[in-house]
């Protein structure tokens, strides 16, 4: 009511200011009467007294009964402790420890080739046979004349114990037969490698040479290749910052863009050893394999778990601001009202690690406060703002 009585004495005023002003400003400069001057210039100073009267008395009533006040508009998520995992994100490639190229031992012919490209071996399989060159005609008769040898050293052993015949006669027995034996082995070992056998198990990948053909031990004379596809692993190279927190046994997600495949592994082995001319270390990641599908050489992209917080309040890195002295904060909200409204405060903060657009908070930070989300960028500490939502932070 009291707004409304300054409105009508003012209306009042003005009314009989208006009434009593008959002579308007221009006739009146044009009178040069100076009384007349100062007089309307006194009539004009109180009708703009009483108009700026009125214009208060309106913005006030305005404030007190305006219900759509024009206040920022934010939204905001209630911090709360998650568990948090931090990766290193590397690139490798797979390969294997059974990935070998199988060469002769012995020079010689290719007479036979036992197995074909993809057939499954398994250790010790017969993978090709070499001409022997007459090794086995010389072990046959090695073994015949060892046979003799083995009965004249018996005999000559024997009578040696009843005293009767020389010790040269029983020693030469003795040497002859050990010394055929040794050969029996030598030959039975020159032998064998004309005999090409798998090393392990696993699948014949390519056959290089045919039948008929001649090979030797060296360069060029690689027979077949042999892959295991069962002991597969990555290799990668990690920068040395983490050779304190990437070692043996941290979990690996593992995603192959090729295949668009992602395998769960670990670290196997992580070196001790840092390479000076690019500053880091190697590191394996086994790989289960069982259908085979991942192949040597496959690039492979690596998320090595370094970290771990099992209750860390994270946040998005883009509400956060920087003072003039290099302090990080972020806008929490105050004196929250059932209609929304409430108060900006600032909260200085100290971040530790990043992953994505998230970010961890170290500072102490109980569990429940409401942070400013979107709009954190456009308000100012101890302002009033409008709460449009609280909604779960995406992580």
């Amino acid at each position: 009511m009291k707004y409304i009585y300054t409105f009508i004495a003012s209306t009042i005023i003005l009314t009989s200011c208006a009434e009593k002003a008959e002579i308007s400003v221009e006739d009146v400069i044009k009178s040069q009467d100076l009384s007349q001057m100062r007089e309307k210039k006194k009539e004009i100073e109180t009708t703009q007294k009483e108009i700026n009267i009125q214009l208060e008395a309106l913005v006030s009533a305005i404030s007190v009964y305006d219900t759509m006040k024009r206040l920022p508009l934010v939204t905001t998520f209630t911090s709360t402790a998650t568990v948090f995992n931090h990766h290193v994100e590397l690139q490798g490639n797979v390969t294997t420890k059974k990935n070998v190229l199988v060469y002769p031992e012995v020079p010689g012919i290719i007479k036979d080739i036992r197995v074909k490209e993809g057939q499954r071996v398994s250790k010790g399989t017969l993978l090709a046979i070499l001409s022997d060159g007459g090794l086995a005609d010389q072990l046959a008769q090695l073994e015949t004349q060892t046979k003799l040898a083995k009965t004249t050293y018996e005999r000559q052993q024997k009578l040696w114990e009843q005293k009767i015949g020389s010790e040269i006669e029983y020693l030469k027995a003795e040497t002859n037969y050990y010394a055929n034996i040794n050969a029996i082995k030598q030959l039975k070992s020159q032998y064998a490698k004309t005999r090409i056998v798998a090393p392990f198990s696993g699948i014949i990948d390519d056959i290089f040479k045919e039948e008929g053909m001649v090979i030797a031990p060296g360069q060029g004379s690689e027979l077949l290749r042999i892959v295991n596809l069962d002991d597969m692993y990555i290799d990668a190279e990690v920068p040395e910052s983490y050779i304190t927190s990437v070692s043996k046994g941290k979990h690996v997600e593992v995603y192959f863009p090729i295949l668009n495949k992602t395998v769960e592994a670990e670290v196997r082995h992580a070196a001790s050893y840092v390479n000076p001319s690019n500053r880091t270390f190697k590191v394996e990641v086994k790989v289960p394999n069982p259908k085979h599908d991942i192949k040597p050489n496959l690039t492979a992209k690596l998320k090595i778990n370094d970290y771990k917080n099992e209750a860390a309040i994270l946040i998005p890195q883009s509400i956060i601001s920087e003072n003039a002295n290099g302090d990080q904060y972020i806008y929490i909200i105050a004196n929250k009202k059932a209609n929304g409204e409430a108060v900006v405060k600032r909260k200085i903060i100290e971040t530790g690690k990043t992953q994505g657009d998230i970010i961890e908070i170290l500072t102490a930070f109980p569990n429940g406060l409401e942070i400013i989300n979107e709009g954190a960028r456009s308000v100012t500490d101890g302002q009033s703002v409008k709460i449009l939502s609280n909604e779960p932070l995406k992580l």
